[in-house]
């Protein structure tokens, strides 16, 4: 079976290493253009890319795939099928229908549930109790195609978008080989998504970090489990600490609904206890929040016990920047 694989970020690399062990012949590999990182701003190949070298795999770095030669230069190889994981660029219709068995999309969710850029991190924010992995056939809709395989795995409920990632990732490339394996055989067909249940993971914005602490603790639970690491949920300070004067962007990371209430009638956003291990903070509906771990601007992510040492909160303040001390140096 001659494959044309397409990914760029460590979730199709550890497809592309999959399906290279278990022998599938890859004659192609595209990928997203370098890109600078680091502090010298290096243009650094994608995790994908660095695979294909290592396995000297023709690779192919197309700004579109619309280029009606970058579509010959494809037909050229003359595939009998495409795998595409996280490549991060539109396949049009005359990509689509160039290898004999089509092409393949690992997607991060239980379609047709989350369909969309972000499934991971819109089933944790949504407080879904699973997801998994679905290959599918691609036509020209988003995520729309006939189902090959699912697989489901439960979200724990300290699962954060990183961990999920990783676990997902995994599966990703044991259900695309299982599946290559089953198609190359004849065993395997479509089976049309259904029009039920359909939900879509749009892009995370940035915008969508601020904490409010008029949610329920277990809606800011899951919305920073899900946010993390990237973009990472924020709060403004209780506190004036900079020169401004206005209240300085925490992130606060390692989050769990409270077991029981400390304090309940106190205001939204409002320290209620702090320690070595954890910060609890109001949270709407007469419920609280617990924090493990914060990060402020500039700063690393840390332990509550070490963040402390450096940013004196106590117990009244509150988080949102409206309320501020009278006893600065207190």
């Amino acid at each position: 079976m001659r494959l044309i694989f397409a990914g760029t970020p460590v979730f199709a690399q550890a497809a592309l290493q999959a399906i290279i062990n278990a022998g599938f012949e890859v004659v192609l590999v595209l990928t997203r253009e370098d890109q600078p990182a680091g502090r010298g701003q290096r243009m650094q190949p994608s995790p994908v890319k660095k695979t294909a070298l290592a396995k000297s795999i023709p690779i192919l770095q197309p700004k579109t795939l619309r280029d009606p030669a970058i579509v010959q230069a494809l037909a050229d190889f003359d595939s009998d099928v495409m795998v595409v994981a996280a490549y991060g660029r539109i396949l049009p219709p005359e990509v689509l229908k160039l290898p004999r068995f089509g092409c393949l999309n690992i997607h991060a969710s239980l379609l047709p549930r989350w369909r969309g850029a972000a499934p991971i991190q819109r089933a944790i924010e949504a407080g879904d109790s699973e997801t998994g992995i679905t290959i599918m056939q691609m036509d020209a809709g988003l995520d729309t195609g006939p189902i090959l395989s699912k697989h489901a795995i439960p979200i724990a409920l300290d699962e954060t978008s990183a961990s999920l990632h990783d676990r997902l990732q995994w599966l990703g490339a044991q259900s695309i080989v299982a599946t290559l394996t089953a198609l190359n055989a004849g065993e395997l067909q479509g089976q049309m998504q259904s029009e039920s249940g359909v939900t879509y993971a749009r892009k995370i914005e940035k915008s969508e970090a601020m904490l409010d602490w008029s949610k329920p603790a277990n809606q800011l639970c899951n919305q920073i489990r899900a946010f993390d690491p990237f973009p990472g949920c924020v709060t403004p300070s209780p506190l004036d600490l900079n020169t401004a004067g206005s209240p300085v962007l925490i992130k606060m990371f390692g989050a769990q609904v409270a077991d029981e209430p400390l304090a309940p009638g106190a205001a939204p956003g409002t320290v209620i206890a702090l320690d070595s291990t954890r910060l609890i903070v109001q949270s709407g509906a007469g419920t609280q929040l617990v924090i493990r771990e914060m990060q402020k601007p500039g700063g690393k992510r840390m332990p509550v016990g070490e963040f402390l040492k450096g940013f004196a909160l106590r117990v009244g303040d509150c988080f949102g920047g409206s309320v501020k001390r009278t006893d600065k140096n207190a």
